[in-house]
């Protein structure tokens, strides 16, 4: 069993941190709002920290699953860091959907201290979170890999090495790509269907079962034709990861239309008042939030 300090209780971070502690390792938690973190002990053996310096000191692993790039700093870097309270021979997994920019500076520090490092973003939603059914998407060294695998496996159903540190993150981009493509062809799907007087929840019976089948269809269709759109990643945050996509295709040359036309129709999502909705929302820009009944 290890010792191991976990930075972030948000949607994700809770229950993955908890997944750690009921197999067996002592946990320390970290999260700016306390008292989530008095909370998250209310539900699980371990012992919550005021800074991420001291939730890290003495720790074999550090896990964290914050909101961007400046959150991610903001808990590594400077004198309350995990850095700070991390001695030689640690090891730091980030589980932020963050840059692979990030990703490369915050590992080359740590590799000034020897502190390995892994970029480790997550897929799955919150229903993948709660149910230790994740996507774990790695960069980083393949002996830094194989030390967390075992304690990555608490809280996930599938983790793969890409290659080097930035390599999860660049991964992740493409998932949030093909995440973008398939709902908008699916909102589109469904509101060409009602339009067109069909039975939408009969041609998604159909069409199911063919090459149009994906997980997204599968998950979410209920819901879209009933307009409820809680329940799941929020389209404020899929625009923080569509702008890393773009930023990153912009350097390298990557040609990715329609992620950038799909980023745009979020925005007006945005301005239907739908921030904190799920992705699926694209089909409320569509239908400007009609009843389907």
């Amino acid at each position: 069993m290890a010792t191991v300090a976990f930075l972030g209780l948000g949607v994700m971070g809770y229950p993955m941190a908890g997944y750690l502690s009921k197999a067996g390792h002592t946990v320390r938690v970290y999260n700016r709002t306390a008292s989530r973190a008095e909370q998250w002990l209310g539900d699980y053996a371990g012992e919550a920290k005021s800074t991420p310096a001291e939730a890290a000191r003495g720790a074999d692993l550090v896990f964290a699953c914050v909101g961007n790039d400046h959150d991610l700093r903001e808990v590594v870097k400077g004198e309350h860091g995990a850095f700070a309270g991390m001695a030689e021979g640690g090891l730091f997994v980030d589980h932020t959907t963050a840059s692979a920019d990030v990703a490369r500076e915050l590992a080359a520090i740590g590799r000034e201290q020897g502190i390995g490092f892994l970029d480790a973003p997550i897929s799955g939603g919150q229903a993948g979170a709660e149910n230790g059914a994740l996507t774990v998407m790695v960069g980083g060294d393949e002996a830094d890999y194989q030390r967390a695998l075992p304690l990555i496996d608490c809280y996930a159903r599938a983790v793969n090495r890409l290659g080097p540190v930035g390599s999860g993150q660049l991964c992740k981009m493409v998932n949030q790509i093909c995440i973008a493509g398939v709902v908008q062809g699916l909102a589109e799907g469904l509101h060409f269907a009602k339009a067109a007087g069909l039975d939408a929840e009969q041609v998604v019976d159909v069409i199911s079962k063919g090459a149009a089948q994906s997980w997204q269809m599968e998950n979410r269709y209920k819901t879209m034709l009933a307009g409820e759109y809680e329940h799941g990643f929020a389209v404020d945050w899929m625009r923080k990861d569509l702008a890393i996509v773009l930023n990153e295709a912009q350097r390298n040359g990557a040609l990715v239309p329609v992620t950038a036309l799909v980023d745009q129709f979020y925005s007006e999502v945005q301005a239907l008042g739908g921030s904190r909705w799920d992705t699926s929302s694209l089909l409320a820009r569509l239908t400007n939030v009609r009843d389907f009944d």
